[in-house]
């Protein structure tokens, strides 16, 4: 997820453009949906002449420019953040996600809601009928209120679905989609999901927090090894069939950044890939900084960096804690390239990440950073007068797997046990027969 660049100028919803029969996606994977006329009239803000993308009595305009998917035809499709789309159905176990995304699009997730069951019988039908015409117009009045992770969850138990939306810089042109979403009377069911998913979050019963805890001066909470880092956490069968190769894995836990969906990522997933033998580098990707407004879509302003960075903190261990990640383990916060030389720029990130470190040794977690060897990580290595990350993990892409060689971080800074290097960007690597897009990375430093 490093260093790239969104795609810029996201059309209006009130700039929709009628559909020709047929969504014909660029590549060659299967087409996205059928679109159908819209026959309900829109809310004032909405789509005149819209496509409609279709799925288990769901009905959503969809604006101009923006991609449809049907990941059911197309299960190795990737839930990507990083551009306006829309995804209809369960993601399969496998997803080929590029390795380096940076969040921040409007998007749609449309899937089946867990439990849910079908119509059966005119009874049914007309009991459905009447919640669907209340539901809708609930949906009318929805307002997408904004959050530190840019992401609002809808659940539809009329239509048998949830819809997970992520926005940009702002809340409009997502609430003007969901506002116009319909709602039929009938769906037909599909099968469970597949067990490889693992199941939510939210779903999954508690277990024992572990016992692994960092201690002053002798800490376990570091590992070494080759790592690597791709957008959404693979399945468990290509964790087992890259186990040989690498030893310790990131995992994208939040943020308004976050450039990928995380179907995999649950709290059986953790216990399975520790037990295998992995060690974790868990990341926030949250907003970049003021400076990369060209590069990026959600970025904190200078004035107030500092409350951002204790926000930030603040959901990222919410989600560790969800994930079962325990206390005095590391979390990173994911702050990609910047100009450095800008320094009103540089004064801003340091006094978000001083916020950073600080709310997380609050909360007694070990504060992590990873950035760029030129920008954010020698920036915190030359800084004074402020909390510095108890870990760095900094990208210099010279292929030497070597967590000291580099001309940017002095010899002193975050040693020993507490770097972990990129040393390779994004390329694609096969292992037991399982290929994935990753950056490679060199670990002396803190892990789950």
């Amino acid at each position: 997820m490093r260093h790239a660049v969104v795609l810029s100028g996201l059309l209006g919803v009130a700039g929709v453009a009628a559909l020709v029969t047929g969504l014909q996606p660029a590549t060659a994977r299967p087409p996205a949906v059928q679109a159908t006329a819209l026959n309900q009239a829109a809310p004032a803000r909405a789509l005149n002449q819209a496509r409609v993308a279709e799925y288990r009595g769901v009905r959503i305009p969809v604006p101009a420019g923006w991609e449809v998917h049907r990941l059911d035809l197309d299960p190795t499709r990737c839930v990507r953040h990083d551009r306006p789309a829309i995804y209809l159905g369960r993601p399969g176990p496998e997803p080929d996600c590029p390795a380096r995304l940076i969040g921040g699009a409007e998007t749609l997730h449309i899937e089946p809601l867990d439990g849910a069951t079908g119509a059966s019988g005119a009874s049914g039908t007309a009991q459905r009928g009447r919640a669907v015409e209340m539901r809708v117009a609930k949906l009318a009045r929805f307002t997408v209120r904004k959050n530190v992770d840019h992401q609002v969850r809808i659940d539809l138990p009329e239509a048998g679905a949830s819809v997970t939306g992520v926005y940009g810089a702002d809340t409009d042109v997502l609430q003007t989609v969901i506002r116009s979403i319909r709602l039929t009377a009938e769906w037909i069911t599909t099968p469970p999901p597949s067990p490889l998913r693992g199941g939510t979050v939210e779903g999954e019963s508690s277990v024992a927090p572990l016992t692994e805890r960092a201690k002053s001066g002798t800490s376990r909470s570091w590992g070494k090894g080759r790592g690597f880092d791709t957008c959404t956490a693979p399945s468990k069968r290509a964790m087992a069939a890259w186990r040989r190769s690498y030893s310790v894995v990131n995992i994208y836990i939040g943020g308004a950044s976050r450039g990928c969906s995380q179907p995999n990522l649950t709290r059986s997933w953790i216990r399975a890939v520790r037990r295998m033998g992995y060690r974790l580098i868990p990341t926030y990707v949250g907003k970049q900084a003021p400076c990369n407004r060209d590069n990026f879509r959600v970025h904190f302003k200078a004035g107030t960096a500092a409350a951002e960075g204790r926000r930030a903190a603040a959901a990222a261990v919410a989600r560790a804690r969800a994930l079962r990640i325990p206390r005095d383990m590391p979390i990173y916060f994911d702050m990609e390239a910047y100009s450095s030389g800008k320094a009103k720029c540089r004064r801003a990130v340091l006094t978000f990440l001083d916020a950073w470190s600080r709310a997380l040794a609050d909360r007694e977690y070990v504060s992590g950073v990873y950035s760029s060897a030129a920008s954010g990580a020698r920036d915190l290595g030359r800084a004074n007068g402020i909390t510095r990350p108890v870990a760095i993990w900094f990208a210099h892409w010279d292929n030497r797997p070597n967590p000291y060689a580099t001309p940017y971080l002095r010899a002193r800074w975050w040693h020993p046990h507490r770097r972990i290097k990129q040393y390779r960007g994004s390329h694609r690597e096969r292992h037991g027969g399982i290929a994935l897009n990753i950056d490679s990375n060199i670990v002396d430093g803190h892990v789950y």
